[in-house]
């Protein structure tokens, strides 16, 4: 693992959003939803998740995740996701979302 110093992770905007909306993503390589993340003042951005195995996309509505919005933009299949959703890789490989563990302002950073 390489080691980085403080500025490099201050770099990294880590912010919390709200889940506005969910739609399946059937031409993803792998199975994904779009999702649509309210970050408050950064306004709302668009991501492709890998989530489908742990969450229902009408479970996700409502729901606060953390995700780096300082990534260029990437076009997935015919979506352009604007921000990375974080998560955890479980046993078995799948993801389990990074979430606040109460509700906070959309777009507070983590630090």
């Amino acid at each position: 693992m390489e080691e980085i110093k403080w500025p490099d992770f201050e770099k990294v905007e880590l912010r919390v959003g709200t889940i506005t909306k969910a739609e399946d993503f059937p031409e993803a390589k792998k199975p994904a939803y779009k999702l649509w993340i309210d970050f408050g003042k950064f306004g709302v951005r668009k991501s492709s998740a890998q989530i489908t195995k742990h969450y229902k996309k009408e479970d996700l509505i409502g729901r606060q995740v953390i995700g780096v919005i300082n990534f260029p933009v990437k076009q997935i299949g015919n979506f352009m996701s604007e921000c990375l959703t974080t998560g955890f890789a479980d046993e078995n490989n799948d993801i389990v979302l990074a979430v606040p563990e109460k509700t906070v302002p959309n777009g507070a950073k983590l630090f």
